[in-house]
């Protein structure tokens, strides 16, 4: 019987498909897949927000988080500023408010008396002796002078309606000029306090309590670092190879620690001067390191010459150290284990393999019982 009889269930697979999988056996046969090249390129780890808090009020740093590396939850205090001159400005403007409603109600109670009691109709004071002056009947208007007229009284009332409701009108207007101003200072005294939008750590501390700060001068530098993103600046004919959600291999400064990044932005324009797209990869929760740390990816090259590739199923990699291993099949069909180097993955259960392995050899899914007995390569 041949060696190919004594593996029934092993099916090769063409040019172009993945690697199959034996159910009886948990045998699988490593495919090819074609596949370009790979640009491996340096990045930066960077935190999932980062964020930058300015002064937006001069004053006095009254109280700050921490230091350096210290925690916080979201909506604690992370800087004051001390507010004692607004607070005072609060209360004059309050007063003001105050003052102009008082004036609000004394031109309404002016304006409805002369719409009900016109001062016109109003009995004039007398002379002397009681009776009228020459001069107050040569203006009363009508009443018992022949200078005056119906029509002349009519035009004097609603010239002391106009009055009084010019003079409502401007109480208003009072009123909303004093809010306006109690409001634009409520405004500064909350931003005399900021608060943490999220929960973070301080990376950066650029103020100390007692300093003098101006609007829009840096105070502190906060990030959340459970999660983290490398940050790579990719030359422009390798982005038509990358879209996003990809997956692609990628490289920890810490512990030579590998892991597969998800591509999670690109950047719609290139930069001016050094012609390349910025490109954001997430990394997994948990991974070592933190932000600043140096990183590298893998870029695949779809302008170079296609190869075919290694093609395996996931299940079938063991993770064991810093490289992944398989067992591979002698020719008498023990396992040995072998590190190998994986590339980018195809779907959700098949992965290229960059080295140590080739197409045809028969390696077992992690399925297969203990490893006591495999020989060691």
């Amino acid at each position: 019987m041949s060696k190919m009889s004594k593996f029934p269930r092993i099916l090769f697979f063409l040019f172009g498909f993945i690697a199959s999988t034996a159910q009886a056996d948990n045998i699988v046969t490593v495919g090819v897949a074609p596949h370009g090249g790979y640009v491996i390129l340096g990045g930066t780890v960077i935190p999932l927000k980062e964020v930058t808090l300015s002064a937006q009020i001069p004053g006095i740093v009254q109280t700050l988080a921490g230091e350096e590396g210290d925690s916080f939850t979201a909506g604690a205090e992370l800087v004051t500023i001390n507010d004692d001159e607004l607070q005072a400005k609060k209360r004059s403007a309050e007063a003001q408010l105050s003052a102009a409603y008082t004036a609000m109600q004394n031109a309404q109670v002016q304006y409805t008396r002369e719409l009900w009691n016109p001062s016109i109709y109003n009995p004039r004071p007398m002379g002397g002796m009681a009776m009228p002056t020459m001069f107050d009947s040569f203006f009363d208007g009508g009443r018992g002078s022949p200078m005056g007229s119906g029509s002349d009284k009519g035009i004097e009332r609603h010239a002391d309606l106009v009055t009084q409701g010019t003079q409502v009108q401007t109480a208003q207007s009072r009123i909303q000029q004093a809010e306006s101003g109690l409001r634009e200072i409520e405004a500064k005294i909350r931003d005399a306090k900021s608060t943490a939008p999220f929960d973070g750590v301080i990376t950066d501390k650029l103020v100390e309590v007692g300093d003098t700060v101006q609007p829009g001068q840096p105070l502190l530098k906060f990030s959340y670092s459970k999660f983290l993103r490398i940050q790579a600046e990719v030359p422009a004919r390798l982005v038509p190879g990358l879209h996003k959600d990809m997956v692609v291999p990628a490289r920890l400064d810490v512990n030579n620690t590998k892991v597969n990044a998800r591509v999670a932005l690109i950047a719609p324009e290139a930069d001016r001067q050094q012609h390349t797209i910025t490109v954001k990869f997430d990394l997994p929760e948990g991974v070592p390191g933190g932000p600043g740390m140096y990183a590298e990816v893998m870029i695949p090259d779809i302008n170079s010459p296609t190869r075919a590739l290694p093609v395996i199923p996931k299940s079938a990699i063991i993770k064991r150290g810093s490289l992944p291993s398989v067992r591979v099949l002698d020719d008498e069909g023990k396992p040995k284990m072998r590190l190998i180097r994986t590339g980018i993955e195809l779907d959700a259960n098949h992965v290229i393999v960059l080295s140590g392995l080739k197409p045809g050899e028969r390696i077992l899914t992690s399925e297969e019982q203990s490893p006591a007995s495999w020989d060691k390569p």
